[in-house]
Protein backbone atom coordinates (compact mmCIF):
# COMPACT_ATOMS: atom_id res chain seq x y z
CA UNK A 1 0.00 0.00 0.00
CA UNK A 2 1.39 3.40 -0.94
CA UNK A 3 2.15 5.50 2.14
CA UNK A 4 0.40 8.49 0.58
CA UNK A 5 -2.80 6.46 0.44
CA UNK A 6 -3.02 5.56 4.12
CA UNK A 7 -3.83 7.17 7.44
CA UNK A 8 -2.77 5.66 10.75
CA UNK A 9 -3.90 6.46 14.27
CA UNK A 10 -7.42 6.51 15.66
CA UNK A 11 -7.83 10.27 16.04
CA UNK A 12 -6.41 10.95 12.57
CA UNK A 13 -8.86 8.51 10.99
CA UNK A 14 -11.82 10.00 12.86
CA UNK A 15 -10.87 13.49 11.68
CA UNK A 16 -10.41 12.28 8.09
CA UNK A 17 -13.87 10.68 8.03
CA UNK A 18 -15.50 13.74 9.55
CA UNK A 19 -13.70 15.92 6.99
CA UNK A 20 -15.28 13.94 4.16
CA UNK A 21 -12.16 12.15 2.93
CA UNK A 22 -12.77 9.21 0.56
CA UNK A 23 -11.89 6.44 3.02
CA UNK A 24 -11.87 3.14 1.19
CA UNK A 25 -11.36 0.80 4.14
CA UNK A 26 -10.24 0.83 7.76
CA UNK A 27 -8.29 -2.05 9.28
CA UNK A 28 -8.97 -2.45 13.00
CA UNK A 29 -6.86 -4.52 15.39
CA UNK A 30 -8.69 -7.54 16.75
CA UNK A 31 -9.81 -7.14 20.37
CA UNK A 32 -8.95 -3.43 20.29
CA UNK A 33 -10.62 -1.54 23.13
CA UNK A 34 -10.78 1.91 24.67
CA UNK A 35 -13.08 4.92 24.48
CA UNK A 36 -11.31 6.41 21.45
CA UNK A 37 -11.72 3.14 19.55
CA UNK A 38 -15.43 3.17 20.45
CA UNK A 39 -15.65 6.70 19.05
CA UNK A 40 -14.01 5.53 15.83
CA UNK A 41 -16.47 2.66 15.48
CA UNK A 42 -19.41 5.05 15.91
CA UNK A 43 -18.03 7.48 13.33
CA UNK A 44 -17.36 4.68 10.82
CA UNK A 45 -20.81 3.17 11.19
CA UNK A 46 -22.47 6.57 10.90
CA UNK A 47 -20.55 7.28 7.68
CA UNK A 48 -20.95 3.67 6.39
CA UNK A 49 -17.19 3.23 6.13
CA UNK A 50 -16.00 -0.26 5.16
CA UNK A 51 -13.84 -1.85 7.89
CA UNK A 52 -12.50 -5.22 8.96
CA UNK A 53 -10.76 -6.70 12.01
CA UNK A 54 -7.19 -7.91 11.47
CA UNK A 55 -4.28 -9.20 13.59
CA UNK A 56 -1.79 -6.61 14.83
CA UNK A 57 0.80 -8.19 12.52
CA UNK A 58 -1.23 -6.99 9.54
CA UNK A 59 -1.26 -3.42 10.86
CA UNK A 60 2.47 -3.53 11.60
CA UNK A 61 3.04 -4.64 8.02
CA UNK A 62 0.95 -1.76 6.70
CA UNK A 63 2.91 0.85 8.66
CA UNK A 64 5.89 0.90 11.07
CA UNK A 65 4.40 3.96 12.78
CA UNK A 66 2.32 4.10 15.96
CA UNK A 67 -1.04 3.11 14.45
CA UNK A 68 -2.90 2.70 17.78
CA UNK A 69 -4.70 -0.32 16.36
CA UNK A 70 -6.15 1.35 13.26
CA UNK A 71 -4.96 1.99 9.71
CA UNK A 72 -7.15 3.44 6.94
CA UNK A 73 -6.68 3.38 3.20
CA UNK A 74 -7.65 6.44 1.17
CA UNK A 75 -9.23 5.76 -2.22
CA UNK A 76 -7.09 7.16 -5.05
CA UNK A 77 -10.29 8.07 -6.93
CA UNK A 78 -13.46 9.98 -6.12
CA UNK A 79 -16.66 7.98 -6.17
CA UNK A 80 -19.67 9.06 -8.21
CA UNK A 81 -23.31 9.49 -7.21
CA UNK A 82 -25.33 6.69 -8.81
CA UNK A 83 -28.47 8.70 -9.56
CA UNK A 84 -26.49 11.52 -11.17
CA UNK A 85 -24.40 9.11 -13.25
CA UNK A 86 -27.48 7.26 -14.56
CA UNK A 87 -29.08 10.55 -15.60
CA UNK A 88 -25.88 11.72 -17.29
CA UNK A 89 -25.51 8.49 -19.29
CA UNK A 90 -29.16 8.46 -20.37
CA UNK A 91 -29.03 12.14 -21.36
CA UNK A 92 -25.93 11.48 -23.48
CA UNK A 93 -28.06 9.52 -25.93
CA UNK A 94 -25.95 6.34 -25.86
CA UNK A 95 -27.26 2.92 -24.87
CA UNK A 96 -26.32 2.52 -21.19
CA UNK A 97 -24.04 -0.30 -20.07
CA UNK A 98 -23.47 -0.64 -16.34
CA UNK A 99 -21.64 -3.24 -14.30
CA UNK A 100 -22.64 -4.26 -10.77
CA UNK A 101 -20.14 -6.16 -8.64
CA UNK A 102 -21.87 -8.04 -5.83
CA UNK A 103 -19.16 -8.08 -3.13
CA UNK A 104 -16.17 -9.10 -5.23
CA UNK A 105 -13.45 -9.01 -2.58
CA UNK A 106 -10.14 -9.57 -4.38
CA UNK A 107 -8.44 -6.31 -5.38
CA UNK A 108 -6.69 -7.92 -8.36
CA UNK A 109 -9.93 -9.37 -9.71
CA UNK A 110 -11.49 -5.95 -9.20
CA UNK A 111 -8.67 -4.24 -11.08
CA UNK A 112 -8.83 -6.74 -13.96
CA UNK A 113 -12.59 -6.19 -14.26
CA UNK A 114 -12.15 -2.41 -14.29
CA UNK A 115 -9.56 -2.75 -17.08
CA UNK A 116 -11.95 -4.84 -19.21
CA UNK A 117 -14.83 -2.50 -18.39
CA UNK A 118 -12.85 0.47 -19.69
CA UNK A 119 -11.98 -1.40 -22.88
CA UNK A 120 -15.61 -2.35 -23.54
CA UNK A 121 -17.16 1.06 -22.91
CA UNK A 122 -18.85 0.42 -19.57
CA UNK A 123 -20.49 3.63 -18.35
CA UNK A 124 -20.12 2.93 -14.65
CA UNK A 125 -19.28 0.27 -12.07
CA UNK A 126 -21.43 -0.11 -8.98
CA UNK A 127 -20.08 -1.66 -5.78
CA UNK A 128 -21.39 -1.98 -2.24
CA UNK A 129 -19.74 -0.03 0.56
CA UNK A 130 -19.48 -3.07 2.81
CA UNK A 131 -17.68 -6.21 1.66
CA UNK A 132 -16.28 -4.91 -1.63
CA UNK A 133 -12.63 -5.02 -2.64
CA UNK A 134 -10.72 -1.84 -1.77
CA UNK A 135 -9.66 0.64 -4.42
CA UNK A 136 -5.98 0.46 -3.53
CA UNK A 137 -2.57 0.20 -5.17
CA UNK A 138 -3.21 -3.38 -6.33
CA UNK A 139 -6.47 -2.29 -7.93
CA UNK A 140 -4.82 0.63 -9.72
CA UNK A 141 -1.91 -1.51 -10.94
CA UNK A 142 -4.04 -4.42 -12.16
CA UNK A 143 -6.43 -2.05 -13.90
CA UNK A 144 -3.48 -0.50 -15.78
CA UNK A 145 -4.80 2.90 -14.74
CA UNK A 146 -8.33 2.26 -16.05
CA UNK A 147 -9.66 2.93 -12.55
CA UNK A 148 -9.18 6.63 -13.29
CA UNK A 149 -11.31 6.44 -16.44
CA UNK A 150 -14.37 4.42 -15.41
CA UNK A 151 -16.85 6.02 -12.96
CA UNK A 152 -17.28 3.95 -9.79
CA UNK A 153 -20.30 4.30 -7.52
CA UNK A 154 -20.44 3.05 -3.94
CA UNK A 155 -23.92 2.23 -2.66
CA UNK A 156 -25.33 1.10 0.68
CA UNK A 157 -27.18 -1.87 -0.82
CA UNK A 158 -26.87 -3.57 -4.19
CA UNK A 159 -30.61 -4.27 -4.31
CA UNK A 160 -31.45 -0.58 -4.00
CA UNK A 161 -29.13 0.16 -6.93
CA UNK A 162 -30.86 -2.53 -8.99
CA UNK A 163 -34.30 -1.07 -8.24
CA UNK A 164 -33.07 2.38 -9.25
CA UNK A 165 -31.62 1.06 -12.52
CA UNK A 166 -34.83 -0.80 -13.30
CA UNK A 167 -36.85 2.31 -12.55
CA UNK A 168 -34.68 4.16 -15.06
CA UNK A 169 -35.46 1.67 -17.80
CA UNK A 170 -32.24 -0.32 -17.52
CA UNK A 171 -32.57 -4.13 -17.62
CA UNK A 172 -30.57 -6.04 -15.01
CA UNK A 173 -28.86 -9.31 -15.97
CA UNK A 174 -27.21 -11.58 -13.39
CA UNK A 175 -24.32 -13.82 -14.37
CA UNK A 176 -25.10 -17.15 -12.68
CA UNK A 177 -24.92 -20.86 -13.36
CA UNK A 178 -28.37 -21.20 -11.72
CA UNK A 179 -30.21 -20.83 -15.01
CA UNK A 180 -30.72 -22.65 -18.30
CA UNK A 181 -30.42 -19.43 -20.31
CA UNK A 182 -27.23 -18.74 -22.24
CA UNK A 183 -25.80 -15.21 -22.45
CA UNK A 184 -25.72 -15.70 -26.24
CA UNK A 185 -29.50 -16.14 -26.27
CA UNK A 186 -30.16 -12.70 -24.77
CA UNK A 187 -30.49 -9.40 -26.60
CA UNK A 188 -27.93 -6.99 -25.18
CA UNK A 189 -28.69 -4.07 -27.47
CA UNK A 190 -30.97 -2.35 -24.97
CA UNK A 191 -29.92 -0.47 -21.80
CA UNK A 192 -28.48 -3.10 -19.43
CA UNK A 193 -26.61 -3.61 -16.17
CA UNK A 194 -24.64 -6.84 -15.81
CA UNK A 195 -24.26 -8.24 -12.29
CA UNK A 196 -21.21 -10.32 -11.37
CA UNK A 197 -21.10 -12.20 -8.08
CA UNK A 198 -18.40 -12.73 -5.49
CA UNK A 199 -15.55 -15.18 -5.95
CA UNK A 200 -16.83 -17.72 -3.43
CA UNK A 201 -20.63 -17.72 -3.71
CA UNK A 202 -21.57 -15.87 -6.87
CA UNK A 203 -24.51 -13.48 -7.01
CA UNK A 204 -26.43 -13.27 -3.74
CA UNK A 205 -29.68 -15.32 -3.82
CA UNK A 206 -31.67 -12.28 -2.66
CA UNK A 207 -30.30 -10.35 -5.64
CA UNK A 208 -31.17 -13.17 -8.05
CA UNK A 209 -34.81 -12.87 -6.99
CA UNK A 210 -35.16 -9.28 -8.22
CA UNK A 211 -33.12 -9.18 -11.46
CA UNK A 212 -34.82 -9.09 -14.86
CA UNK A 213 -32.75 -11.86 -16.44
CA UNK A 214 -30.26 -14.58 -15.50
CA UNK A 215 -27.64 -15.86 -17.90
CA UNK A 216 -24.66 -18.20 -17.92
CA UNK A 217 -21.69 -19.05 -20.10
CA UNK A 218 -21.50 -22.50 -21.72
CA UNK A 219 -19.04 -24.78 -19.93
CA UNK A 220 -17.54 -27.86 -21.59
CA UNK A 221 -14.72 -28.83 -19.23
CA UNK A 222 -14.70 -30.56 -15.87
CA UNK A 223 -14.26 -27.33 -13.89
CA UNK A 224 -17.64 -25.82 -13.04
CA UNK A 225 -16.77 -22.13 -13.05
CA UNK A 226 -14.51 -19.42 -14.46
CA UNK A 227 -12.54 -16.76 -12.65
CA UNK A 228 -14.95 -13.86 -12.15
CA UNK A 229 -12.84 -11.38 -14.13
CA UNK A 230 -12.66 -13.80 -17.07
CA UNK A 231 -16.40 -14.47 -16.95
CA UNK A 232 -17.07 -10.74 -16.76
CA UNK A 233 -14.94 -10.19 -19.84
CA UNK A 234 -16.93 -12.80 -21.78
CA UNK A 235 -20.22 -11.12 -20.85
CA UNK A 236 -18.97 -7.66 -21.74
CA UNK A 237 -17.48 -8.66 -25.07
CA UNK A 238 -20.67 -10.44 -26.08
CA UNK A 239 -22.37 -7.11 -25.42
CA UNK A 240 -19.80 -5.37 -27.61
CA UNK A 241 -20.30 -7.97 -30.36
CA UNK A 242 -24.06 -7.50 -30.39
CA UNK A 243 -23.82 -3.72 -30.36
CA UNK A 244 -21.17 -3.50 -33.10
Amino acid sequence: MEKGHQIFGIRAIIEAIQAGKEIDKVFIQKDAQGELMKDLMKVMKRASVNFSYVPIEKLNKLTPNNHQGAVATIAPVSFHNLETLIETVIDSGKTPLFLILDQISDARNFGAIIRTAECTGVDGIIIQKQGAAPVNGDTVKTSAGAVFNVPICKVEHIKDAIFHLQGSGIKTIAATEKTDQNIYDLSLNEPIAIIMGSEDRGVNPSVLKIVDEKAKLPMFGTIASLNVSVACGAFLYETVRQRS
